[in-house]
């Protein structure tokens, strides 16, 4: 009996740390990646209006929770939590998602062309905008067409 205990915690221990060695491997390989775009337009980020420019965005922590956006010239920079999110699509690309309000444009998604990507927590304004949108479509029967999802191509580093 204790032989077979010994074994079985060794199997145990042995899985428990191959688990680990590869959830290290993972967190290291999303921490090298960075991806990079030319924003047409100015855009949103943690309640931060950010110019149009060429921006890279990399993690800040080392699980990827945290990003940071920040122009090429090092003039712009923002930092925002974000959220692991699956990819849905068969062919998978490097781009990043604007959520655009009017004129307003907020990132909302990065996607470096993997299995999963990134979602960027709501701002306060953006919060604000969505509940007017939802509020002007409900006292009115017609759809109102002023949100859209726009889509800017990006590169992997």
């Amino acid at each position: 009996m204790p032989k077979q205990l010994l074994k079985t915690l060794t199997m145990l221990t042995l899985v428990v740390g191959l688990a680990l060695a590869a959830g290290v491997v993972s967190a290291n390989g999303q921490t090298s990646t960075m991806v990079t775009a030319d924003i047409p337009f100015d855009f949103v980020v943690a309640d931060k209006t950010l110019p149009a420019g060429k921006y890279s965005v990399r993690s800040a922590t080392q699980g990827g929770n945290v990003l940071k956006i920040g122009s090429r010239d090092g003039k712009s920079s923002a930092m925002r939590f974000s959220d692991l999110i699956p990819e849905r699509r068969e062919k998978r690309t490097a781009r990043m998602v604007f959520h655009r309000y009017g004129q307003k444009y907020f990132l909302a998604q990065i996607w470096s062309g993997d299995d999963y990507g990134r979602e960027l927590r709501q701002c306060k304004t953006e919060r604000v905008l969505q509940h007017e949108l939802a509020s002007n479509a409900s006292k009115s029967d017609s759809v109102n067409g002023s949100f859209q999802i726009v889509e800017v191509v990006a590169l992997v580093r």
